[in-house]
């Protein structure tokens, strides 16, 4: 790859081409493929004459620039829209000796390529073939069994945040450590706090094992659930194409501006509820902007009654997370994104699509989606769901 091409692939670079432009440009093996040569050296490096902070020579703000061409979800092997909604709640498996369900859960690691943006892939390691992983959920005082096995090609562990005995930490090098290609484990705790949390990798290089993808959402419903609401889970996150140290794509469940092309379908006066997770590597904070509305915030969600009230911009470092709850009061298209314009416009940005009851069901099919998508976003909660073993 010549100099100048290199210079091109800078992450402000793809403000100027636009990401759909610059797949068009660049191609699907420079930015992904060509990028799995990361895996022979421990950390990504910065290329001769590629710097993080380098300008472009101008910007695109035209929308349908920006929205060139469509994510193959199918080849994905998932959908950003359905990870809006689609819950792991295990299975019940007996009780404890006190009562409390035990709920299991198989989850596996393994290395897969991922498309992040329109003919643009990503050489993931990843939590049942997804990225994020599975959103693993409970209800406080659960007792869970991760059954754990890496199928992947680099030692992976699984850590939860959240309280549990020391040698269930997943912690790289101490108790059980991290698990070897063709192993098994099995984490075994009670879910507690109550709250929006995460997991994750933490073996080491930590910052490489988190930016390839290796994490996913954990819901703790409080005892008897929260009101009745329209939840979705977003987990914000972004991807080094080039391995430079800094991030080229960024996005809400991992296609950069997926929720541009397809609107988040919602309803007129019903409460919406959003678990928001900041997992980005190498930017210090990340934010969160929704655009004619104000929404209560409950920082880690682990209270029942919102630390921020009447906010429309919250802001969450690295492993920071929160509930946001708001209602629409008219209908219409509403921008969300990351308030940092470089974000937004290399892929954090997205619409809620507001409609009334008599439109809804369009607004479902404009997307794609069906009465079962609305169904699992409206009944997500651990205190609704049939207890079957």
């Amino acid at each position: 790859m010549n100099q100048r091409l290199q210079q091109l692939l800078t992450r402000r670079s793809f403000l100027g081409l636009s990401i759909g432009g610059a797949a068009s440009v660049i191609g699907a093996s420079l930015l992904g493929r060509g990028a799995q040569a990361q895996d022979a050296t421990p950390e990504p490096t910065a290329m001769p004459g590629m710097t993080h902070t380098a300008e472009a020579s101008g910007h695109s703000t035209m929308m349908s620039e920006m929205l060139v061409g469509a994510v193959d979800h199918e080849r994905n092997g998932f959908d950003p829209m359905q990870m809006l909604v689609d819950w792991d709640y295990g299975t019940i498996n007996g009780e404890t000796e006190d009562g409390r369900p035990i709920r299991e859960y198989e989850i596996t690691a393994g290395d897969i390529e991922i498309e992040i943006a329109p003919g643009i892939f990503f050489p993931a390691w990843a939590y049942n073939g997804r990225v994020p992983g599975p959103s693993i959920r409970c209800a406080e005082g659960d007792h869970l069994r991760i059954n754990f096995a890496n199928f992947g090609s680099h030692p992976h562990t699984m850590h939860f945040h959240g309280f549990h005995p020391a040698e269930m930490d997943g912690v790289d090098g101490e108790y059980r450590g991290a698990i070897a290609p063709g192993e098994s484990f099995t984490y075994e705790f009670d879910a507690d706090p109550f709250g929006c949390h995460l997991y994750h990798c933490h073996a080491a290089p930590l910052k490489r094992h988190i930016h390839k993808g290796m994490y996913g959402a954990f819901i703790v419903d409080p005892p008897g659930g929260r009101p009745p609401a329209r939840e979705f889970m977003m987990m914000m996150n972004a991807f080094d194409t080039n391995f430079d140290a800094g991030n080229e794509i960024y996005a809400v469940n991992t296609v950069g501006h997926e929720f541009m092309r397809r609107p988040i379908p919602i309803k007129v006066g019903e409460l919406v509820r959003i678990y928001l997770i900041n997992i980005i590597e190498f930017d210090l904070i990340n934010s969160f902007h929704l655009h004619a509305h104000f929404f209560d915030y409950y920082d880690t969600g682990t209270t029942l009654e919102p630390t921020l009230r009447t906010v429309d911009t919250i802001m969450q470092a690295q492993g920071q997370r929160g509930i946001l709850e708001f209602r629409p009061r008219y209908p219409g298209r509403y921008m969300f994104h990351a308030h940092v314009s470089e974000f937004a416009e290399l892929g954090w940005m997205g619409f809620f699509n507001a409609v009334n009851e008599a439109d809804y069901a369009a607004a479902l099919a404009e997307v794609g989606l069906n009465d079962e998508w609305d169904f699992k976003s409206m009944n997500g909660s651990t205190v609704r769901q049939p207890e079957v073993s």
